[in-house]
């Protein structure tokens, strides 16, 4: 408590020095404690003089006894909250309410005593640092603030200290900056470490109050690690019906990083198979793909070998002394055998038959053959689909084609034909092959239209009265060739003649002039050297 008396009396009087301080230990005054006692000469103790108080904390936190001065604390003080409290006290008459005294104006300082913990903001931490580092590495900073007054005692001086972690982690006291206290941690021994930082005030001393943070590491990735193959070969089987482009196997080299550390290519070294295969990478598993580049065939190869080594992508040139960061393994691909389908043995295409062949003809013959090793027999038949009219055979056994009817070009000149051969009931290959039928002379020409040919009776002689043409359904090789000639009952009439042009047409013109009604008979034939055959004669008549 302090008691401040004015001694002597001046004008004006003045019972507290202007501006006078008081410091006071926050927390230690309780509610209506006496914090210091003010008087003025002025006051006799008649009761005539009241002391006033006013200002930052007034009757809210500090009280004045009006008789006899003192100043109470109603309320615990704390620093933290407001360090410091302005005051005005004044004696006034407590008739007229008028000073006795001039204002005085005091500061209240609240003196700090250590009651807060040190605390860490931005706690807890994460923080990462790249295995195998070197001792004393730094991993993380950390901080903590104290709401104690720094500028008073040891109240906010902090230090540090690691409360678990240790051996691996230690903390600077002064600045809280954690660093590796082992070197070449190995993430794939373990990867993540959780220390207990602890944080005490009053520079560590015994009675110091403390916070406490977690800081969780995790030991960040290095390439320090080859990829291996579990085995040193590897077998597969692969059907020899697989399609090019197809996985023939995935085969993966395994690697303890992860991440960018951990990718890796794929080769093939050697084998015996030059550009029978390749390897690339999945990017999401990074399994090497064999990739089957060109068709299998089990009668011709049944197994292939291969060496394959793996490769990590990106090497760290610090850890190159740990070892080559390559591996290599062997491949054995089998291929296992399929049912192939016959293989037809000749290219046959097309054949050709007269259109007079009896039935029973033979026009040619198809073979085919079973390249498995099994070498099945195989049995021939015709699509009846592309042979509706049954036109043709062939036989099961031999795949001998033959005519099954008589032929007609003129009907149908070309026929495609489906032939199978049929090893079991899952394989059917076919092949397509046209007949075509030769021609022969077996049709008469005819009239290219019906004539009724009209003439006027002063036709001059010579004048040409009608050209005619003929046509045959038969196609001679040399096209056709007619002759035109008047039929025999008129031949030797004098009124008409008809003049052969060498071709498919005659030119009919009147010789005399003979006023009569006639009716003549013309006939041609075609030309018998096309064909052995007898020659065919067509009749034309002219009315006159």
């Amino acid at each position: 408590v302090m008691y401040h008396r004015l001694l002597k009396r001046t004008r004006p009087i003045k019972y507290l020095s202007s501006n006078s301080s008081f410091a006071l230990t926050d927390h230690r005054f309780m509610c209506a404690s006496l914090l210091l006692q003010l008087h003025s000469d002025v006051d006799k103790g008649d009761g005539k003089v009241k002391y006033v108080l006013s200002g930052e904390g007034a009757t809210s936190i500090f009280t004045i006894d009006e008789n006899t001065g003192d100043i109470h604390a109603t309320k615990r003080l704390d620093r933290e909250a407001q360090a410091y409290y302005t005051l005005q006290a004044q004696a006034v008459d407590r008739i007229t309410n008028l000073p006795v005294e001039p204002r005085s104006e005091f500061v209240v300082k609240v003196q700090d005593i250590n009651d807060n913990e040190p605390k860490f903001i931005d706690g807890p931490y994460l923080a990462g640092v790249p295995e195998m580092s070197p001792l004393g590495t730094m991993v993380v900073q950390v901080a903590a603030t104290d709401a104690d007054d720094p500028t008073y005692g040891n109240s906010a001086r902090v230090v540090y200290s690691i409360i678990h972690g240790q051996p691996y982690f230690s903390v600077e006291p002064k600045t809280g900056v954690i660093r590796t206290a082992l070197s070449n941690m190995d993430r794939e021994t373990r990867d993540q470490y959780v220390l207990v930082i602890q944080a005490k005030d009053m520079v560590g001393q015994m009675g110091g109050l403390s916070g406490t943070t977690s800081v969780t590491v995790t030991l960040t990735d290095v390439n320090d690690n080859p990829p291996r193959f579990t085995h040193s070969n590897y077998q597969y089987t692969v059907l020899e019906s697989l399609p090019v482009q197809s996985v023939v196997a995935r085969i993966k080299a395994a690697d303890a990083d992860i991440g960018s550390n951990a990718e890796m290519d794929y080769r093939i070294m050697d084998g015996d198979a030059p550009g029978q295969f390749n390897i690339t990478t999945d990017e999401n598993t990074q399994e090497g793909m064999i990739i089957l580049l060109k068709p299998l065939d089990f009668e011709t190869k049944s197994s292939f070998s291969l060496r394959i080594e793996a490769t990590n992508r990106n090497i760290d040139s610090n850890f190159l002394s740990l070892g080559s960061f390559s591996d290599t393994t062997s491949v054995k691909v089998t291929v296992e055998d399929v049912n192939e389908p016959p293989v037809f043995s000749k290219a046959l295409s097309e054949l050709v038959v007269s259109e007079d062949a009896k039935v029973g003809t033979s026009i040619g013959r198809v073979s085919a053959h079973d390249p498995d090793t099994s070498n099945n027999a195989i049995r021939f038949s015709i699509d009846r689909n592309t042979d509706l009219e049954r036109f043709f055979n062939v036989d099961a056994l031999s795949g001998v084609i033959s005519t099954a009817k008589p032929l007609d070009r003129e009907a149908n000149s070309v026929h495609n034909l489906t032939i199978f051969a049929i090893e079991s009931r899952e394989f059917t290959p076919s092949r397509t092959l046209t007949n075509q039928t030769l021609d022969i002379n077996d049709n008469a020409p005819v009239f290219a239209i019906d004539y009724e040919t009209l003439l006027c009776e002063n036709a001059m002689p010579g004048q040409v009265i009608q050209t005619i043409s003929a046509v045959d359904k038969d196609e001679p090789l040399r096209g056709h060739r007619f002759y035109f000639a008047l039929a025999a009952p008129v031949a030797g009439n004098p009124n008409f003649t008809l003049r052969d042009n060498k071709g498919a047409t005659g030119l009919f013109s009147r010789s005399v002039l003979l006023p009569q009604f006639q009716c003549l008979l013309i006939f041609f034939q075609n030309d018998a050297e096309i064909s052995p055959y007898e020659p065919f004669l067509a009749l034309f008549s002219v009315c006159l």
